[in-house]
């Protein structure tokens, strides 16, 4: 085997297993290629010397997540200035169950600063770069999850998504990423951001390795007040032929760039071609949903950051400042009307969108992945338009509170990731996990490799 990195996670567990490989020549194939690609994409804060093998599904799998997942005795920055060298007390509920999973963890990722940014902009930390090409952003804000997984550092991941973070880094580095349902995974000592919509997924290589992932760490825990109650049966069995998946072709066509709306219809093509059943539908209000978001993101946002503002508000970037400074005038009554009308939006989203279907399918950003010196400081009066279309199409799902799956789908003219979502009703990660590995048994995108560039 030239490159036991190459693999995908259920691949290296099946080799694990079956003692062709072990879990030191994984890490070492992991340093060895982290070595090479760290210089080029700055996706690693800190990496662990743990190289001891265990029992458990996922022994001996090297992984490395964003880095606001604390662990006890361990520093968590969170990309920030302000919790630089901070070290936490207690380990986080995700990362216990996946240590009980056997899975090694070998560092911390690249983050915008504490979470709050959807391009992977760091000024305290450094901007993390896209593996396919470093001009271009990897998404945020688990910008380092991203990059990481797709330039084969790691098997796999963890970030958060409160407003697509999981998504759309899965969507610009060209990898698979799972938002789980609001209350699937314990939040339990991740950083927070905002309370009514932050949730915890996994970034791998394929729809088959997010399912191991979840399996290990989903479930109730009472230390998170809004983790669910509901059974926990994570699998990709089953068959596509008793699926039915809706979508938009007329509104993709009109509000998609050309080449994001032909290979997200290709992908629809490719899961009826499957034997799933398509079912053309009118869209969801995208706009007014992810305004909605909007207005729970950065009030309970400025809520979470109150103190440090008052005290410390030097410290933070301008970019993180300037939002934060926002949920301040958000008014209470707007704030809790918008929370208000949450559970009637979701029941017309599974009575209406959802009504004759399994899924919804649309991409995951309706805009070429655009670069950093667009989206950075110096983007211009146009940048809050241009984030704005980035973000368009998965914060409706976090306000929501339902599932979403984004899988790569294409590459644009320029050689970048096109991603494809998929999005589900409450806790049907399953559903979404079984249609996503159908159509990577279809598909090659999700093998695909970027090869090093060096960094402009």
């Amino acid at each position: 085997m030239s490159d036991p990195a190459g693999l995908t996670l259920a691949e290296a567990a099946q080799a694990l297993r079956r003692r062709e490989l072990s879990s030191k020549d994984l890490v070492q194939a992991c340093r060895s290629r982290i070595e090479r690609w760290q210089p080029r994409i700055n996706a690693f804060v800190s990496q662990e010397p743990r190289n001891d093998a265990r029992e458990g599904p996922l022994g001996g799998i090297p992984l490395a997540h964003k880095d606001m997942f604390y662990r006890a005795g361990q520093v968590s920055n969170c990309g920030s200035k302000i919790r630089r060298g901070w070290v936490a007390a207690e380990t986080s509920a995700a990362l216990e169950r996946l240590d009980t999973a056997g899975a090694l963890d070998i560092g911390s990722l690249n983050m915008a600063e504490f979470a709050y940014g959807p391009t992977g902009h760091n000024e305290h930390w450094g901007d993390c770069r896209n593996p396919w090409h470093p001009d271009y952003i990897t998404g945020g804000s688990s910008s380092g999850s991203g990059a990481a997984v797709a330039a084969r550092l790691v098997f796999g991941a963890l970030g958060s998504d409160t407003g697509g973070s999981v998504r759309l880094p899965a969507a610009a580095c060209g990898v698979t990423g799972l938002k789980t349902t609001w209350g699937r995974v314990s939040r339990h000592g991740a950083m927070p951001l905002s309370h009514s919509l932050d949730t915890i997924g996994p970034l791998a290589r394929s729809a088959a390795d997010c399912a191991l992932l979840l399996a290990a760490i989903a479930g109730h825990d009472r230390r998170d007040p809004v983790s669910s109650l509901e059974p926990v049966e994570i699998g990709i069995e089953r068959p596509i032929g008793s699926m039915k998946i809706a979508l938009s072709s007329s509104w993709i066509e009109s509000n998609a760039d050309r080449e994001i709306a032909a290979a997200v219809l290709g992908a629809a093509r490719t899961l009826r071609s499957a034997g799933a059943t398509l079912v053309e539908i009118e869209p969801p209000e995208f706009d007014l949903l992810s305004a909605h978001c909007l207005v729970v993101m950065q009030a309970e946002a400025s809520a979470q950051h109150a103190q440090w503002m008052r005290e410390r508000s030097q410290d933070y970037s301008s970019a993180v400042r300037v939002r934060l400074e926002a949920g301040y005038a958000i008014p209470a009554a707007q704030y809790l009307e918008v929370l208000r009308l949450r559970t009637m939006w979701l029941e017309r989203f599974t009575a209406t969108t959802l009504a004759d279907a399994d899924l919804y399918l649309c991409p995951a950003v309706p805009v070429p992945v655009p670069t950093r010196e667009e989206t950075g400081p110096r983007g211009g009066t146009e940048m809050p338009q241009r984030l704005a279309q980035v973000t368009r199409l998965t914060r409706w799902v976090n306000y929501l509170g339902v599932p979403a799956l984004v899988l790569p789908c294409g590459f644009d003219s320029r050689g970048l990731p096109i991603g494809l979502q998929l999005v589900g009703r409450p806790f049907a990660e399953s559903t979404l996990l079984a249609a996503g590995h159908r159509y990577q048994q279809e598909t090659d995108w999700h093998e695909r490799l970027p090869e090093p560039i060096v960094a402009s």
